[in-house]
């Protein structure tokens, strides 16, 4: 007998967390643009009892995506579908940016957004990033939720030449991100499906240990210390909200963004991270 699937794009710790939340008695598609991360990561969840697959995929190619999906649909309905997938700030390119976390994930919500089994639902991974950049206006905001991935491209304000540097390219791709999810949530509710992102802050995984090490270490260090919860999160948190939202328990919530930065936002437009204070 076949077993509903479910898909998890980016082989990390936040990824891997919420597929253990909600991965048992389903074929684990663990899929990754480096193959070693994928087996890595499928490897510790078969070693505690999940049912997974590694596989290797580009989410900037839409082929690369196809091939996934239908991998996975010989094994089964996917019921899942988490996006964890994506590059930060501190290492990579503007160009890298916009290719990865804002076309690559406006490429996974439409081509999964098909194929979602009636009752299922997803998740991707934003970030507290995306709340923090000046208001757009309604016609970007509209053109970054609805414009077909390909033409998403050509929008002058995702251009690189008129990005400033890598943080602004990852403001506008996370703003892209919560955006498409609100727009896409329609198209899943054809189906009978539901999508959602989550916007996390600092989450203790290998990557933000980069970033804490890199040049943004002390711009990371002191949002933390200045936020109400004066801690950065861990994986488990975020696993816990998205568990929330792919189970039945979270039935009326669809396009959404859930941010989960232990109120660092709060505290950049309204307390001690305000940028008017330094």
């Amino acid at each position: 007998m076949k077993k509903e699937v479910l898909v998890l794009t980016g082989a990390g710790q936040i990824g891997m967390a919420i597929a253990r939340r909600v991965g048992h008695g389903k074929k684990i598609f663990v899929a990754d643009w480096k193959i070693e991360n994928a087996h890595r990561t499928a490897s510790m969840m078969a070693e505690a009892g999940f049912d997974t697959v590694p596989f290797e995929v580009d989410i900037s190619s839409k082929q690369s995506i196809l091939t996934l999906i239908e991998s996975s649909l010989k094994e089964g309905e996917i019921a899942f579908f988490i996006n964890a997938a994506g590059v930060s700030p501190s290492q990579a390119s503007i160009e890298q940016i916009i290719a990865i976390d804002l076309y690559g994930t406006a490429l996974l919500l439409e081509a999964f957004g098909k194929v979602i089994k009636q009752g299922g639902a997803g998740v991707t991974i934003s970030s507290q990033s995306g709340h923090r950049m000046p208001a757009l206006t309604a016609e970007e905001d509209r053109l970054l939720a609805t414009l077909a991935p390909d033409a998403l491209l050509n929008l002058d304000m995702v251009k690189p030449e008129n990005i400033r540097d890598t943080l602004h390219a990852y403001q506008i791709a996370k703003r892209c991100n919560v955006k498409r999810v609100m727009a896409e949530a329609i198209k899943w509710g054809e189906r009978g499906a539901r999508i959602n992102s989550i916007s996390p802050g600092i989450i203790m995984t290998p990557l933000a240990l980069d970033e804490m090490n890199g040049p943004r270490g002390d711009f990371y260090k002191n949002m933390f210390a200045k936020s109400p919860a004066r801690r950065p999160g861990t994986a488990d948190e975020v696993a816990t909200v998205a568990a929330l939202l792919l189970s039945d328990k979270g039935s009326f919530i669809t396009g959404t963004d859930i941010l989960i930065d232990g109120g660092a936002t709060a505290s950049y437009f309204y307390g001690p991270l305000q940028p008017a204070l330094h």
